[in-house]
């Protein structure tokens, strides 16, 4: 998803609210953690690590760029067989990485983009079942299993067309499953009973190149939550139990540009960034608020410098944004205005998203060198970790453990293990 490489191989809680707010120590229900924020509450996390950090490294079967997502001692991610005729869900164990169960699907072999995979949808959880998003080389397939591994219900979304094939994730709120399908030529954000799979709503938006951004929730200021959704379309916010539209931004940059990374909320503002493989990008921040059509009234800045961040998602942290600029750099802007703190090389290049953990933003590069600064206006990197293998998934934090899924294996990195 930089220029070149545009590989858009791209690419919750269970109660109200604790979806909206930053990750606690306990659990990482889907893509990016607790509402997509990147976020993690853990404060024991290794800065520098050796071989006596890595509580455990097991081996992945088959091959994607699925992100972790963990609820309890649960661990789920997807997966598919190389010769592409399996897609695979996995359930580990957070404690040793052992395989507790693992689900057959059948699929066939189909165009990516080289650095996609089939298997790149990271699933979604509230702590009584798993959610996936499922491509077997032609159509969707969302699917619910429980943490015994039984398959629940499933349901078919039709097909799917990109030149880099899919890598859209589900979200969950109270009863809804949550799926914005945007695709080349199509474009809807549905929405689902969790309990039965139930098709309850559908929106659809006005399509161009697809785009892989995983919807976020919200909250308003009497207690409910709209879900926000990004694409070349624009912004929007809807009501996550009806589908109806709160308020739109549409999209003022070229219709060439398109939404990879996640969005997310800091100040009253939703702050949206995308790019494309031509080398354009676009960065913005939207209001939140008002009603209908807001493209004019609510945007609060925008950016067009050529070294921003495309592939990762951005994290907020007090008054500035932080980014990572896919050719290897990392930066920092000021929320309110857009204008640019820093932004320094780092190395490599970069396809997963960076995490906030206790002030500290921990980057990890395609080529599995694991970047860590802080989290402050003036750049200060404070440590290089090396994980030997090639890095494209997000990676998730649980219980003061980071999971960080390889080209080859699932790590597990913390404190050493009490004798």
């Amino acid at each position: 998803m930089q220029k070149g490489k545009l590989g858009l191989w791209l690419l919750a809680a269970g109660v109200m609210f604790c979806s909206l707010r930053p990750a606690t120590a306990g659990n990482w229900p889907r893509f990016r953690g607790p509402n997509g924020t990147g976020i993690a509450g853990d404060k024991k996390i290794p800065v520098e690590w050796s071989d006596k950090n890595i509580r455990w490294k097991i081996e992945l079967p088959g091959v994607g760029n699925s992100s972790p997502v963990i609820w309890g001692d649960h661990l789920f991610l997807q997966s598919a067989s190389p010769d592409g005729k399996e897609r695979l869900l996995l359930c580990l164990s957070t404690a040793d990485g052992k395989t507790l169960w693992s689900r057959t699907l059948p699929g066939v072999p189909a165009h990516t983009h080289q650095r996609n995979t089939l298997a790149s949808s990271t699933p979604a959880t509230d702590g009584e079942r798993v959610y996936t998003v499922f491509w077997d080389g032609s159509g969707l397939t969302l699917a619910a299993f429980d943490f015994q591994g039984n398959q629940l219900w499933s349901q078919g979304l039709g097909g799917f067309k990109s030149q880099h094939g899919p890598g859209g994730s589900p979200i969950v709120y109270r009863n809804r499953v949550i799926f914005a399908d945007d695709q080349d030529g199509k474009s809807v954000v549905m929405g689902f009973d969790a309990k039965t799979g139930q098709p309850v709503w559908e929106a659809p938006r006005k399509a161009f190149r697809a785009c892989y951004a995983t919807p976020f929730l919200l909250e308003q200021p009497n207690g409910t939550a709209v879900v926000i959704v990004a694409s070349t379309a624009g912004t929007t916010a809807y009501d996550p139990e009806t589908g109806a539209a709160h308020w739109h931004a549409t999209f003022t940059g070229k219709p060439g540009v398109r939404m990879v990374a996640s969005p997310v909320s800091a100040h009253g503002m939703v702050f949206v960034n995308g790019g494309n493989g031509e080398g354009d990008r676009h960065t913005f921040a939207v209001k939140t608020g008002g009603k209908g059509d807001i493209t004019e009234s609510h945007l609060a800045w925008e950016s067009k410098l050529p070294d921003l961040g495309y592939v990762p998602c951005m994290l907020t942290h007090g008054d500035y944004l932080y980014y990572l600029f896919d050719k290897g750099f990392a930066g920092c802007l000021d929320a309110k205005t857009g204008k640019r703190v820093w932004h320094e090389r780092l190395g490599g290049e970069f396809t997963a998203s960076p995490l906030l953990i206790d002030g500290k933003v921990y980057a990890i590069s395609e080529s599995g060198i694991v970047y860590i600064f802080a989290a402050e206006p003036a750049f200060k990197l404070l440590a290089k970790n090396t994980l030997g293998e090639g890095v494209r998934a997000s990676p998730a934090v649980a219980d003061n453990r980071l999971f960080i899924r390889g080209h080859d294996h699932l790590f597990c990195i913390g404190q050493p293990a009490a004798k």
